[in-house]
């Protein structure tokens, strides 16, 4: 083997390690906690009358993210990202709790946190808020 097939090997090789480094960094930030919120502190996500006490229901942010907004009191509501830890499928909301369709991971519906597998993380928090009649980003 002669030096300049080596040396164009090693540059192959260590670029393509590089552009996959690379690559599996942005999958992870995407698709973990490394996300920022989804939509600008203020927007609008659902009215109060959407989301009885009591329940969760799928809203879709202003920039076309899936989340799931709760309400376990008057006054007290919560969000997560509707994308499950597991494998990234779309969580719903049922009547006690969140499913993900793929694998049946379960979710605490007013927590994001992991009531059966196979996920073993809990949902992203999403922060939101009451103003008014209207549950909204914060």
């Amino acid at each position: 083997m002669n030096g300049h097939a080596h040396s164009r090997r090693t540059v192959l090789t260590t670029g393509a390690a590089v552009a996959g480094a690379a690559l599996g960094a942005t999958a992870l930030a995407s698709c973990s906690g490394g996300q920022s919120q989804p939509a600008p502190k203020g927007a609008r996500l659902a009215g109060l009358d959407e989301v009885p006490v009591g329940t969760a229901r799928p809203v879709t942010t202003p920039d076309g993210h899936k989340i799931i907004i709760s309400r376990r009191s008057e006054d007290e509501v919560a969000g997560f990202s509707a994308v499950c830890t597991h494998q990234g499928c779309t969580v719903a909301p049922e009547p006690e709790q969140l499913r993900c369709p793929c694998h049946n991971s379960l979710f605490d519906k007013f927590t994001g946190a992991v009531r059966g597998g196979p996920a073993d993380a809990p949902l992203r928090p999403i922060n939101v808020a009451i103003e008014g009649d209207d549950i909204v980003t914060a």
